[in-house]
């Protein structure tokens, strides 16, 4: 595949991710300018989308808008991803206990990905937009699922992050090491001013795979917030995991009289 058709893959997804955020028509010139795209390869660019039926245009306005083939293209993911749904009820359980920002995330090589989110309610907030990728030493979600790596294996995998990381992100191998092994026996990972500065973040594991990946889920918020509340949040993060552990209550009919 040349570098010209791997450039026009990654720029077709960053226009359906742009119209995510804006959720709203746009022209083709709002989108090479929030895009900083050339407008000859744009045109094409949405002409063959509208042509494919991922795209509507609109000739009078002149602009376009994603049609529902768009969203058809993911509609059976959260069935793939989370069975049953008691993840995403776990996630809400605890979004409605704390109106904090709460992120179930997977690991992805040497990334951790947001998989599914929900925002904060508080005024003071730091929400994470779902499919976001961070570096795994870069958060308490990451370093809670490099618990599933061990021995020589963690030591190569932070290797490989650091080579990745920009050199204000690498970190000491034996620190973060350590920061994994204490995550291992509490059951549980809290970071401060990581990855935001003034936001904390506090996980623990989920006791599902999803795609045969370790799974967490998390919330995250204002540092001083999670401060004061620590207890309490992290309680409610293991009450909520063990109710997904819990076997379901099966009603039975009374016989007839």
């Amino acid at each position: 595949m040349s570098l010209a058709s791997v450039k026009s893959a990654a720029r077709a997804i960053e226009v359906l991710e742009y119209f995510s955020t804006v959720r709203q028509p746009c022209s083709l010139k709002a989108l090479c300018e929030n895009l900083n795209y050339p407008q000859s390869s744009t045109t094409g660019l949405l002409k063959t989308l509208t042509a494919k039926g991922y795209l509507n245009y609109d000739r009078k306005a002149r602009v376009y808008f994603p049609t529902l083939r768009v969203a058809a293209l993911g509609e059976w993911v959260p069935q793939a991803l989370f069975g049953n749904g008691r993840a995403l009820e776990a996630m809400r359980d605890v979004h409605s206990a704390t109106g904090e920002s709460v992120s179930i995330a997977v690991k992805n090589d040497i990334f951790f990905q947001y998989i599914k989110s929900l925002p904060s309610a508080h005024a003071l907030k730091f929400d994470v937009p779902e499919g976001e990728q961070r570096l795994l030493t870069q958060s308490a979600m990451g370093w809670l699922l490099l618990t599933s790596v061990k021995g020589e294996a963690l030591d190569t995998l932070i290797r490989r992050v650091n080579i990745a990381a920009r050199k204000e992100e690498a970190v000491s191998i034996p620190v973060m090491i350590e920061r994994v092994n204490e995550a291992r026996r509490q059951g549980y990972a809290i970071a401060e001013n990581i990855p935001f500065q003034g936001g904390g973040t506090i996980c623990v594991p989920l006791p599902v795979t999803i795609q045969g990946q370790p799974a967490v889920i998390g919330l995250g918020g204002w540092l001083e917030r999670i401060q004061a509340n620590r207890a309490r949040y992290l309680s409610v993060l293991k009450r909520c995991v063990r109710d997904m552990q819990a076997e379901p209550t099966i009603f039975v009919a009374p016989p007839e009289a």
